[in-house]
């Protein structure tokens, strides 16, 4: 009898929680590659949600989940729970399954669980992201021991930037920092009709990487322009860096990353 086996890609760089919260000393991850894996992740959801030939819900999304491959670029995996839904079908009503931390409250109360489910744990995610801190951690204090409610207080308290990494401090840019922490709070709102789609999500992360390539396009610009004065005697040198800046820094690497769907026997 022939029995049908799945054969999955190799993954090599293990799982998107292991890269936050154990981070290797080597190879950090950047302000720049944590945007980047954000707006892969969220394409990939995206194309689950509508996209594909039938709609999907994953119904786990966490950081355990996202995979790193050789090139760093995030895979959504474990369909275990996810569910197709007809087209027209807005929610599955279904036992409560998910992991805490990252469980839509709206869905943990109603038992139906709806694409706003995936954008909440999604918001969780990117809070992971833009922190490092955990879902869970008993050594915040009892009010804040959920990341959500510690992550929503500080934003509204005016106190965003004393809970963002060190290193994401210092790379990314106010005003990106601030775009993108208000984007995971729409993502956590606790009435899931407030929360943005996936799609929605997808094209204002894809935006906000556009403006980090253009803020590193005039600083390279003016580091350059920097040069050519200081040492006008190398200025074919200084026109050929300003030629290699721009066509590294306006390449985005999201055109060419697909979202992985895995085929289901």
């Amino acid at each position: 009898t022939e029995v049908p086996l799945l054969v999955y890609e190799f993954i090599s760089n293990g799982t998107l929680f292991q890269h936050i919260h154990d981070p290797s000393e080597e190879f950090p991850l950047s302000w720049e590659m944590r945007l980047r894996i954000a707006t892969e992740i969220a394409g990939a959801l995206f194309y689950l949600h509508s996209a594909a030939s039938i709609p999907i819900y994953h119904r786990d999304i966490k950081s355990t989940n996202i995979l790193l491959d050789d090139k760093y670029k995030a895979k959504v995996s474990d369909f275990g729970t996810s569910r197709s839904v007809a087209i027209d079908q807005t929610h599955l009503t279904t036992l409560v399954q998910g992991t805490f931390g990252y469980l839509d409250p709206e869905y943990f109360q109603s038992s139906q669980f709806t694409d706003k489910s995936d954008v909440y744990s999604f918001g969780v995610v990117m809070v992971e992201l833009l922190t490092s801190e955990k879902p869970i951690s008993l050594t915040r204090s009892e009010e804040s021991r959920s990341l959500t409610a510690y992550f929503i207080q500080s934003m509204e308290e005016n106190h965003l930037f004393e809970i963002l990494d060190p290193r994401v401090m210092r790379e990314g840019r106010r005003e990106e920092l601030i775009a993108v922490a208000h984007l995971a709070k729409r993502c956590l709102h606790l009435n899931g009709k407030r929360r943005p789609t996936m799609k929605e999500v997808a094209v204002e992360l894809e935006g906000i990487r556009i403006s980090q390539g253009g803020s590193i396009i005039q600083q390279n610009y003016e580091e350059v322009e920097c040069i050519t004065i200081e040492m006008p005697e190398v200025w074919d040198t200084a026109s050929t860096s300003t030629k290699s800046c721009f066509d590294i820094a306006v390449t985005p690497s999201s055109l060419d990353a697909q979202p992985l769907l895995r085929n289901k026997s």
